[in-house]
């Protein structure tokens, strides 16, 4: 008598998505660019406003533009300086989609990052499935702020998130309130879709890191060419500074230059005067590649400010793409946007 083959249960609803979600993950990993190279910029784009506080896609554009002509890497998307903070999630993910619509994102000359970490887990995940879901090719995810959570908790985030794309986690103690410490990093450095660290905390971590085989990126625009080229090994920068200086700062992460370098730590300090990205958002604004529009809470730098900064940038105003004049601007030349 024959015995009739024995049927494999269909796998449930959670199982199938489970199994997609494998899938893209796979896919995204495989077909991700270079968003790693060795020595690569990756410039955190600030976002330009229109008087009614509303994106300014046509100066973004421009941004984006020099970006690519200057060989940056990649871009992060509504990072700090970019100010995702201030965005709701439909701008947030309206933007990524934008970047990788007009840029290409897998397909373009530079890598699309978003920025679609939150101290929400949950919140965190559905951002993420956004990003990748709109095309872009990697997330930047910070570790939970104001309610911190433990090790393990970090742990498990960051698996969640992870399980959802290529990532590069982000360590800014100043502003989180809480370190990520070496331990967490060096669990999750085998995971799959784990691309590297951008670390804020100084270049002899990012020594120890890249000694246990983590790729690691400075987030410190004053020690970014000390980090790639004076022993840490650090793999580029995530830079604010580069939003003005593109090329230079693309040819600084490629090739030692310490007397340019040097040079331009004043103007570097400068930018970090007051907290980012208030003393960008005004450079910008100076040398007219944006609209003097502020998002409340951040405001323009004084007039003081503005007059010191004109003098640095002026002196490297061979440096700064599309800039033809920089101007100190007066006071009520800003506006300021509450409600957007």
């Amino acid at each position: 008598m024959a015995v009739a083959p024995v049927k494999k249960n269909a796998p449930s609803r959670e199982e199938q998505n489970q199994n997609q979600k494998k899938a893209l993950l796979k896919k995204l990993i495989q077909t991700s660019p270079s968003i790693s190279p060795i020595h690569s910029l990756i410039t955190a784009i600030k976002t330009p406003y229109l008087p009614n506080g509303k994106i300014d896609l046509a100066a973004y554009d421009n941004l984006v533009s020099l970006q690519i002509a200057g060989g940056a890497d990649a871009l992060v998307i509504g990072g700090t300086t970019g100010e995702g903070h201030l965005m709701s999630w439909d701008e947030h993910i309206m933007l990524i989609a934008h970047t990788v619509n007009a840029f290409g994102g897998r397909a373009g000359p530079l890598a699309v990052i978003g920025n679609t970490g939150s101290n929400a887990t949950r919140e965190a995940l559905h951002a993420t499935e956004q990003g990748f879901a709109v095309g872009m090719d990697a997330a930047l995810h910070v570790n939970p702020y104001y309610g911190k959570t433990s090790a393990d908790g970090l742990v498990t985030h960051f698996r969640a998130v992870l399980d959802e794309g290529p990532a590069i986690l982000y360590n800014v103690p100043g502003r989180t309130g809480q370190d990520i410490p070496d331990e967490v990093v060096l669990s999750l450095k085998d995971h799959p879709a784990f691309l590297g660290v951008k670390e804020c905390t100084g270049n002899e971590r990012i020594g120890r890191y890249a000694a246990a085989g983590v790729r690691c990126w400075s987030g410190n625009d004053d020690e970014a060419h000390d980090a790639v080229h004076g022993g840490a090994r650090g793999a580029g920068a995530i830079s604010v500074a580069s939003n003005l200086l593109p090329g230079t700062f693309a040819a600084l992460m490629r090739a030692r230059d310490d007397a340019t370098a040097d040079a331009l730590q004043p103007l570097i300090a400068w930018l970090f005067c007051e907290p980012n990205p208030i003393a960008i958002n005004t450079a910008l604004a100076m040398c007219g590649l944006v609209r003097p529009v502020f998002r409340l809470p951040y405001v323009p730098l004084s007039r003081a400010q503005r007059e010191e900064g004109a003098a640095l940038l002026r002196a490297v105003q061979h440096l700064l793409p599309g800039v033809e004049r920089v101007a100190v601007m007066e006071d009520d030349d800003f506006k300021l946007v509450s409600r957007y």
